[in-house]
Formats: structure tokens, sequence, C-alpha cells
């Protein structure tokens, strides 16, 4: 009697909870089906920072970075353009897949996008860093030298010996 007492409380809390969910539920999958799915013909939206998809990134043909947040002196803000961003290069039906660093931002990102119409979006668990744990294909973005009024030129490493 005493357990269920415990367990019918959790059990309604759990069913009214699902019942009055306000949006459409998160799919996320693996980086393994991610790979999958980028094979297939999805997009893939990378909601890291500038700088963190610079260092590297998922190797995919339809790549884009938009990021989810900006880091600020006063910390990691939300990008109030992003939704925006997003809508002006996809549309609603679009196949997408949102990853970033570990996961946190992208399912946030998966679910505001979900919640104004997209239908076909999935959340990248484990983010970037599941990828590279897992050994998937990456490319890293190679380092500009920018001139003033100039084209951005490309860092070329001379052997050591000419240094």
């Amino acid at each position: 009697m005493g357990a269920s007492l415990i367990v019918f409380p959790c059990a309604l809390f759990l069913f009214l909870l699902n019942f009055c969910s306000s949006g459409p539920e998160v799919v996320t999958i693996g980086v393994h089906e991610a790979k999958k799915l980028l094979h297939s013909g999805y997009a893939y939206i990378d909601v890291r920072t500038v700088e963190e998809y610079r260092k590297g990134h998922v190797d995919a043909d339809k790549i884009l970075n938009i990021p989810y947040m900006f880091n600020t002196p006063e910390g990691r803000v939300k990008n109030p353009e992003f939704l925006k961003e997003v809508s002006s290069v996809f549309k609603e039906d679009d196949l997408l897949i949102v990853g970033c660093q570990s996961g946190v931002r992208s399912l946030s990102a998966t679910a505001d996008l979900l919640e104004i119409g997209f239908k076909n979006v999935s959340d990248m668990g484990g983010g970037y860093l599941a990828w590279l744990k897992n050994g998937l294909p990456i490319k890293e973005e190679e380092p500009i030298i920018k001139v003033q009024n100039q084209e951005p030129a490309k860092v070329e490493e001379k052997p050591k010996e000419e240094l």
C-alpha cells in the first residue's frame, strides 16, 4: 500500500506533464544516426559560437553556423536573432539536424525551432564532443589574415628551416 501511495502521484504527475505539454517533442538522435542523415540530404545547423565553430566542426555538405548564444562579459546570452536567421535560410519543412558542443544549446535551439513551426528538426545528442569521441569526420577552418581593404589571405606555415 505504501508504494502505491508514491507510485500513483508520480505516474499522475508524469501523465499530466506529458498531456499538458505546450510544444512538440524534441527528437534527439545519436551522432552515427546524424551522420547517416547528413549523407541523405539533411542540413546541419551548428549553434555554437563562431569561435567554437572555427576551431572545428562536423564535416557535412550542408552546414551553417548560426550561434544560439553569444559570449559577453556578463556571460552567455541568447542570440535574439537566432530564429529569424534560421528562418531566412531554411523552410519549415526542410530536413535539419541541430548540434552544439555538448548537446545543451542544441536541445534548446531545436525546441525553439519546433515551437515556431519547423517540422523535421532533430537534436544531435552529445554534440560536437560526442562526434569527436566517435572518430567521425571533422573540418577545421583555415586561419586567415585580413588586411584592411583587401581580401583575406590564407596563412601558410613555413618550414622551420626558413624561419
